[in-house]
């Protein structure tokens, strides 16, 4: 065993007692009587902050003071509404990861060793910390050429913590695993894997500098929203260097009282920003809560922070351009089959017994006023609902989901009679004329049929290349029938897929 990481879970663990967040006084009535005592004994030795707040702010709270990994953790477990419920996922969501900056020497020193120049030279002004987090810490300078710029650096000697950090989590993950056999089902160390990997992924720079740059180019595209230029010149594993952003920060509550700012528009703007991201071009901001968003007036976005890219494939969008069209239409057997298709429900369920689940999710959203849905809520009673067929949620999807409630939150904050779905509507429209019309679905179906074909000409192929002793033909005419009879059979899974 080992000892250290022990010690540092023990040390942990009396974080989560002193909070009343290691077994909630909340959750009193449905733990058995033998759990109930002991979480009794372990409340004797609570703190005050053990009365305030929810369980899930009271958690969220103790998780900031426990270090970056503690946080992510939070972060991921606040995706997880279909599990913990949408009140607690909710309170985890709001977790902010900030911490007092480290020495200017200190960043001085690491940049100068990632990109192997003075910072004098490569920064002729460069200013104190403007921001802080668990990770790195962001400094105003100005280029030789007078461009302004923010320089994101990592903390020293912060992948030494992180890994003691995750070794210490792999250990929980494992002792929950071993000690309480109903929770095995929520896979606990692959959970723990999940936080770590993406920890991992956010100690280079490299990957958050290539993800702000494809999301700029993705963003420019329609410019409801925009990134900062990455200054590739000043990019290491350590170091990010961007285009200084002219902006205010939506984490600043006086920022929606600035002269000229239109809050409405700003709150459309971010909903079409994220959908146009996510469905049409299958990449997009993972992490767009205020922290990382300036407004420019009258209705300008700028985000930042892009160590959280979500990715969708083509398939993935294709399947919720089914979900989005069955539940508008109030095609629920349209909703039940595309679920079944994609696999996401076993097979042994009945569809039409989900496409009823679905129908109690869907009903209760018509007939009311648009600024009184919530996609929080609606994506909470699907995963009720699913959860009773045994769905297993996609990663990606989970992001998405994440991401669309965090979305959702900002842009009520902004404007709290927000009407998400008329914001949504030309995204949502031009999605699903591109995704579903009759052209796309003959230019699936050609596809479909030409990969058909190429895998009939392989087969002609490989038989061709086989030695047998046949009587003599004309290869000519052989040919010619074979290229004929693939040309048919593609034909006809063609139309077998458009009559049908």
């Amino acid at each position: 065993m080992d000892l250290a990481a022990f010690a540092r879970l023990l040390a942990a663990g009396w974080t989560l007692i002193r909070a009343d967040a290691l077994i909630p006084r909340e959750l009193d009535d449905v733990l058995p009587p033998g759990v109930r005592t002991l979480a009794g004994i372990l409340r004797l030795f609570a703190g005050r902050q053990a009365r305030q707040g929810r369980p899930g702010e009271r958690l969220a709270r103790s998780l900031q003071m426990l270090g970056p990994v503690a946080i992510k953790l939070g972060q991921v477990l606040s995706t997880r509404a279909d599990i913990f419920g949408t009140v607690f996922a909710t309170d985890l969501a709001h977790l902010k990861d900030a911490l007092p900056p480290f020495p200017t020497a200190q960043a001085r020193a690491e940049i100068e060793r990632e990109l192997g120049q003075s910072v004098d030279v490569l920064f002729p002004v460069f200013g104190e910390p403007v921001g802080a987090a668990s990770l790195a810490q962001a400094h105003r300078a100005t280029l030789a050429d007078g461009r302004e710029v923010a320089v994101k650096v990592l903390r020293p000697g912060i992948e030494r913590r992180i890994a003691d950090d995750s070794a210490t989590l792999m250990m929980a993950a494992g002792l929950i695993e071993a000690l309480i056999p109903p929770a095995r089902r929520l896979e606990p160390s692959a959970f723990a894997l999940t936080v770590i990997r993406s920890l991992q992924l956010e100690l280079d720079m490299r990957f958050e500098a290539a993800g702000a740059a494809e999301l700029a180019e993705v963003m420019n595209r329609d410019g409801w929203m925009r990134a900062p230029r990455v200054i590739w010149d000043g990019v290491a594993k350590r170091v990010l260097t961007l285009e200084w952003v002219e902006g205010l920060p939506l984490s600043d509550p006086a920022t929606l009282e600035a002269p000229g700012l239109d809050r409405k528009a700003v709150a459309d703007n971010l909903i079409r920003a994220f959908l146009a991201q996510a469905l049409d071009h299958g990449v997009f901001h993972a992490d767009l809560h205020e922290g990382n968003l300036f407004v420019v007036p009258p209705s300008g976005i700028v985000a930042v922070d892009f160590g959280i890219v979500g990715r969708l494939s083509p398939e993935t969008r294709r399947y919720l351009a089914e979900i989005l069209y069955g539940f508008l239409t109030r095609d629920y057997a349209r909703v039940s089959k595309a679920h079944f298709d994609a696999g996401y429900v076993p097979a042994h369920h009945d569809p039409d017994a989900f496409a009823q689940a679905l129908r109690a999710v869907g009903e209760p959203v018509f007939g009311r006023a648009a600024s009184e849905l919530s996609m929080g809520r609606l994506l909470s009673l699907l995963f009720e609902i699913t959860a009773l067929f045994d769905m297993r949620l996609r990663p990606e999807l989970v992001l998405l989901q994440k991401t669309m409630v965090t979305v959702e939150g900002v842009a009520r904050r902004l404007w709290p009679d927000h009407d998400l779905w008329a914001a949504a509507d030309p995204v949502v429209r031009r999605w699903i004329a591109r995704e579903l019309s009759p052209v796309a679905r003959m230019k699936d179906f050609a596809e479909e049929g030409l990969r058909a074909l190429k895998a009939i000409a392989r087969m002609v192929e490989d038989d061709a290349t086989r030695p047998v002793v046949v009587a003599p033909v004309r290869e000519s005419s052989g040919m010619t029938w074979l290229a004929a009879g693939a040309l048919i059979a593609g034909l006809a899974f063609v139309l077998a897929r458009l009559l049908g």
